[in-house]
């Protein structure tokens, strides 16, 4: 039997299998897009829809701002829309001045306005009047499309009559404020005056609302004032003349200028033949029409107590009516009485001085602005801004315009206050009138006379009115805080003055004249007012005060007016033409040249601007004379000519302080004196140990000072009659011991007598109280 072995197979090692990559799924290839061709026409669709889009989100955007802008519009009223504005100003004691309509309107019904004037008013202001509805699409349109092509100009009209009376009783018309919100609150208030009135109301609103010229309101009032007939009773030329006015009073009134008026009355005939108004032959009949035919002589309104008044005051008026304005009342729309600070006696001779031959003017072309502040109050008393203009109503105001630099009376206020009130300068402080060059340019400064006189006081500089010593102080003081004390004075400028400045800055003779005012008074600045008071139609009251800031110290304040004296009444002062014998008073010259690329056009002693600052204890005043066009041939001011700011100031200075106490000025307890070489000068007491007896002034400075011998003097009462100023001398006693604490107050009764002696009469300085003795 054989025997059987099973061999077991051993188990083979199997190979270790290395993980195999995980296979990436296979993108199944999509078939290429084929690539859209845009046509033309598909990009026009797609601008098309952009455009339409946009549209729709700028249409939205305008009708939610009108509607804001509508919620905040004020409610339709029929007070506003009859509103006679007959608004009244009064003077300082109370006086009637002035009333909005000079003439007391005459409204007419709404039955009374001859279809001819509607036809006239309509065809040039409204010719789709009594088909709209307040607005006129047509016309909104046109006025878009002038705003697009200039967008820098105020909006374009497009109004409507409903719109005009809107914009008449509710709204400025000044174009600047034709602004997008206002234009939406407009067409708002349009709308809803066109449901709730008829057309022929609104049409007599208009007629009875417009403003005429000349202080007159309504076109029957204006029928009246110029034709002296009723609206019936015009020809067709004259109610032509008469629709024309209301868009621009002041030049289409026939007393304005004859050509411009019968231009547009021509145009208003033109759109009543082309609205088919009136007949091809009345047209040329009433264009050959002189306008001047039936026209009442502009004499005969000047008649009546109140239209005198009005023209005296005319510069003065037209600012009180936009202060007024400033402080939120309305005086066209509302019923106001407003209460000045107008004196009738300061305003007369202002105007009498300005336009009669009180002063030899060289030409009627000569222009003036002055203006006088109370001191005490910051009141303002009285303006001129214009001579010889034909009794224009509300015409230029050169008395507030501030494009004219004020030339060499900067000088106190910009540099040598601020010298001594940061500095502490005394008034012997020692300046060097010798050459100089402004920094960082080669621009050398020369006086009028071309000449260096080397070493002299702050004092005998400020006299003699020279620049560069000037131009030192307020380098020394620094630009930036000399800008800040004049910014306290009133003097704001958007950006940093210069160094040139010190020698003049932009200002007007309100502004001088309220800041000289803080020399006079020891150190208060008073905002310059106009207005005490406005009573309302309902009876309340609002009442004004001028705001008040004390801006230096008494002392600084002192040191001026003290020097300030000498220039009117040293021997060297550059302006002894104000000098009143026995009369206290400061103030200071300023005239400016020409420059120096177009001096070749002119004279060598040929000038632009003169200027005049004085003031005493109860008036500063600022006078400034020059041409309104400075570089036209003869529109130049001789030095001799440069005079007559002065002699309009003395006789102005000497008429109205009539009456009033002659007052000095109290030296303030921390001021001191000093005499030095037979002159007074003024120091601090904290700087005492600068004012050695051993102090030499130069002696070029003394020579030219005309030996006069600051003294001190006894309390004394002086008369300035006519006989006291003939006879006046400086005989001042010379002994500090005798001085008298009471302040001098002497009542001037003086003659045109006295302002014709021309005695060279220092006031002393030296004691608390500062003293004549005639």
């Amino acid at each position: 039997m054989g025997v059987f072995f099973i061999m077991e197979k051993k188990p083979q090692r199997q190979a270790k299998r290395r993980p195999q990559p995980k296979k990436r799924p296979v993108k199944k290839r999509r078939p290429k897009k084929r690539k859209r061709k845009i046509t033309w026409k598909g990009r026009i669709r797609r601008l098309i829809t952009s455009l339409v889009f946009l549209t729709i989100v700028f249409i939205c955007f305008v009708l939610g701002l009108v509607i804001i802008y509508a919620r905040q519009a004020p409610a339709l009223d029929n007070n506003y829309l009859i509103s006679s504005g007959t608004t009244t100003i009064y003077d300082r004691q109370g006086q009637k001045i002035f009333s909005l309509g000079l003439q007391k309107r005459q409204p007419v019904k709404a039955n009374e306005i001859p279809s001819q004037l509607a036809d006239a008013v309509t065809s040039i202001e409204d010719r789709h009047f009594y088909k709209h509805f307040g607005l006129d699409p047509v016309r909104i349109l046109g006025a878009a499309v002038a705003d697009l092509k200039h967008p820098d100009r105020a909006l374009q009209g497009g109004s409507t009559l409903d719109q005009q009376l809107i914009k008449l009783s509710y709204f400025s018309t000044k174009k600047s404020d034709q602004t997008f919100k206002r234009k939406a609150q407009e067409a708002w208030l349009a709308l809803q005056l066109d449901h709730q009135y008829s057309k022929a109301d609104i049409l007599k609103f208009y007629v009875n609302k417009v403003f005429m010229g000349n202080g007159i309101y309504g076109m029957q009032t204006a029928a009246k004032y110029y034709y002296g007939k009723d609206l019936a009773d015009l020809s067709l030329a004259q109610t032509a003349t008469i629709a024309g006015i209301p868009n621009a009073p002041s030049t289409y009134n026939p007393y304005s200028d004859l050509q411009k008026a019968t231009k547009r009355r021509n145009t208003v005939l033109k759109a009543m033949l082309a609205n088919k108004k009136i007949s091809q032959p009345a047209y040329l009949a009433a264009i050959n029409e002189d306008i001047s035919s039936g026209l009442v002589p502009k004499a005969s309104h000047a008649q009546s107590q109140t239209n005198q008044k009005a023209i005296l005051a005319d510069p003065y008026l037209k600012q009180v009516l936009s202060s007024a304005k400033q402080a939120g009342y309305d005086p066209y729309r509302s019923d106001l009485k407003i209460y000045t600070n107008l004196d009738m006696q300061v305003q007369t001779k202002l105007y009498q001085l300005a336009n009669s031959n009180e002063l030899a003017y060289p030409n009627d072309q000569l222009q003036v602005g002055a203006s006088v502040v109370d001191p005490k109050t910051g009141a303002i008393l009285g303006m001129i801004g214009a001579r010889k203009v034909d009794n224009v109503t509300f015409g230029f105001n050169r008395a507030v315009q501030t494009s004219r630099t004020n030339a060499s009376t900067a000088k106190p206020l910009f540099d040598y206050a601020p010298a001594i009130e940061y500095l502490e300068w005394p008034t012997y402080h020692e300046l060097d009138d010798g050459p100089y060059t402004y920094a960082g340019t080669d621009k050398e400064l020369h006086d009028f006379d071309n000449r260096h006189l080397g070493k002299m006081t702050m004092q005998d500089a400020l006299i003699q009115s020279r620049n560069i010593p000037a131009i030192r102080a307020l380098e020394a003081v620094g630009i930036t805080r000399a800008q800040n004390f004049i910014s306290q004075l009133g003097f704001t400028y958007p950006n940093n003055l210069e160094l040139q400045n010190g020698i003049g800055l932009p200002s007007s003779s309100l502004q001088n004249a309220a800041a000289y005012a803080a020399f006079a008074n020891g150190g208060t600045y008073y905002e310059p007012s106009y207005i005490t008071k406005i009573v309302l139609p309902a009876g309340e009251t609002r009442k004004f005060t001028s705001k008040k800031k004390q801006v230096m110290q008494a002392s600084t304040a002192y040191m001026i007016t003290a020097m300030l004296k000498d220039v009117i009444y040293s021997g060297a002062g550059t302006g002894r033409a104000a000098s009143i014998p026995n009369f206290y008073q400061a103030g200071k010259t300023g005239t400016n040249a020409y420059p120096a690329d177009v001096t070749t056009n002119f004279p060598s002693d040929a000038l632009m601007d003169a200027w005049f600052n004085g003031y005493t204890k109860n008036f500063s005043v600022s006078v400034w004379m020059g041409y309104d066009n400075p570089y036209q041939p003869n529109h130049y001011l001789t030095s001799a000519q440069s005079q007559l700011p002065i002699e309009f100031y003395r006789h102005l200075i000497e008429a109205i302080s009539q009456g009033l106490p002659n007052q000095d000025w109290a030296r303030p307890s921390d001021v001191a004196t000093k005499v030095i070489n037979g002159k007074t000068y003024y120091y601090l007491t904290a700087d005492d140990d600068d004012a050695s007896d051993s102090f030499s002034v130069p002696a070029s400075s003394s020579s030219r000072l005309g030996g006069f011998a600051s003294t001190t003097t006894s309390s004394a009462t002086s008369s300035l009659s006519s006989a006291s100023a003939s006879n006046a001398t400086s005989s001042l006693n010379s002994s500090s011991s005798q001085l008298s604490s009471q302040t001098s107050q002497t009542s001037v009764t003086s003659s045109s007598q006295a302002s014709s002696s021309q005695a060279s009469l220092t006031p002393s300085s030296s004691g608390s109280e500062e003293t004549l003795t005639p």
